[in-house]
């Protein structure tokens, strides 16, 4: 990649590339010299990106058949993708079931991962020092996954299921370094409360409220999408390095249970069949 590795043109993949902080990550990257594919559900948003080092891919990730088609799309184009950044997540205020029957959030936010992971590594295997970036809640110990009833066909809530699917992406770092066998470098980032993200499905009240907060506490997106180039430019030499605003966790840390990542990577296999 254009970085200390040794000069030559990357290929990232960057999904949710087309807002916040995906967007400034894909920009940021291409500035750098990477070939950047950009998945994303808004044509508009993406096409106004696409030029010169950047590729928009047009796919709603939270359709697993979408998700599956693009990974094969990058297969038949690319031999070689060098790093992977996890970004996509849309907050939704009422429970949305997606064609194929899962609860939208953790078919968004957490499905879409775990097949984006394991589906592009045979291009990751053949980089050089291939890295994931997974951007979520690491660190955070709220929520779990419902193991009876992941799809929340009851007790719905936006913030249960954001929460649930963060604690979903915390084991799918750990299943991905026992299972995959694959030579990527997995990394699990929480920039913590940053000035990004489409908020507008939310209740008017709360948007309000996140504004405020964030015009006093949140960090910029330039502040939250730094580490993640470092973590691209030089990766870390463990299979899963998982950090929560510029700390780095212990492996023991709770939601990264080994024999509850081995479950949820059962679960997925069966719910993905």
């Amino acid at each position: 990649m254009s970085n200390d590795r040794g000069g030559d043109v990357g290929v990232v993949v960057v999904s949710g590339g087309t807002n916040g902080m995906g967007r400034a990550f894909a920009l940021g990257r291409a500035e750098r010299g990477d070939r950047v594919l950009v998945l994303g559900r808004s044509r508009e948003r993406g096409e106004a990106m696409a030029g010169g080092l950047i590729a928009f891919l047009p796919v709603d990730l939270s359709s697993t058949a979408e998700t599956r088609q693009v990974i094969e799309h990058i297969l038949g184009e690319y031999q070689v993708v060098d790093a992977l950044a996890l970004f996509a997540n849309a907050v939704a205020p009422r429970r949305i079931e997606t064609v194929e029957g899962l609860e939208r959030t953790f078919a968004l936010y957490y499905v879409s991962r775990y097949l984006l992971s394991f589906g592009l590594r045979p291009a990751l295997d053949r980089a050089t020092a291939p890295v994931i970036v997974n951007v979520a809640g690491v660190g955070v110990t709220k929520g779990a996954v419902r193991w009876t009833d992941p799809q929340m066909t009851a007790g719905y809530s936006a913030v249960a299921a954001q929460l649930q699917a963060g604690r979903a992406n915390d084991l799918l770092g750990v299943g991905f370094a026992q299972r995959s066998g694959s030579r990527a470098r997995y990394v699990l980032y929480h920039p913590g409360f940053t000035r990004s993200g489409d908020r507008s499905a939310l209740p008017f009240v709360v948007r309000g409220l996140l504004a405020v907060a964030a015009a006093v506490a949140a960090r910029s997106v330039a502040d939250a999408v730094a580490p993640i180039h470092r973590f691209l430019d030089a990766p870390p030499t463990a299979p899963l390095t998982a950090v929560d605003r510029g700390k780095r966790l212990p492996p023991r840390f709770p939601t990264l249970d080994p024999h509850d990542a081995e479950r949820l990577m059962d679960l997925t296999e069966r719910l993905l069949r």
